[in-house]
């Protein structure tokens, strides 16, 4: 079952400089496709394990991916929206946002299906 996640990136610049695995897109598209390909495959996930102390030790449940999954993105005004359609849980789409973004998004709201 997948869920949609409505979030939502302030301010693109901030997020664009949030640490060594942040977006680097410039517009809306761009961030959609990279929050996109970091639900759909596991190459983020993976640079990030393999930086760690111990990437043995890192739960591989955080790898999980979701090869349909859909992200689209709209710029608003100074802001980006995004919506991902995805089955992967939430606390692993927030981990892919955290190393994506840093603190620098909000999820605004989530739905079923």
């Amino acid at each position: 079952m997948s869920t949609r996640y409505f979030i939502r990136l302030p301010s693109p610049e901030t997020t664009r400089a949030s640490g060594e695995y942040a977006f680097r897109s410039q517009g809306a598209a761009g961030f959609a496709e990279e929050l996109q390909e970091a639900l759909r495959g596991d190459a983020l996930f993976a640079r990030w394990r393999d930086a760690q102390e111990d990437p043995d030790g890192v739960d591989p449940a955080l790898g999980v991916t979701d090869p349909q999954a859909k992200v689209d993105g709209e710029q608003n005004d100074l802001h980006i929206d995004l919506v991902a359609n995805t089955s992967i849980p939430g606390n692993v789409l927030k981990h892919r946002l955290r190393l994506l973004a840093g603190g620098t998004w909000q999820l605004r709201d989530v739905r079923g299906g």
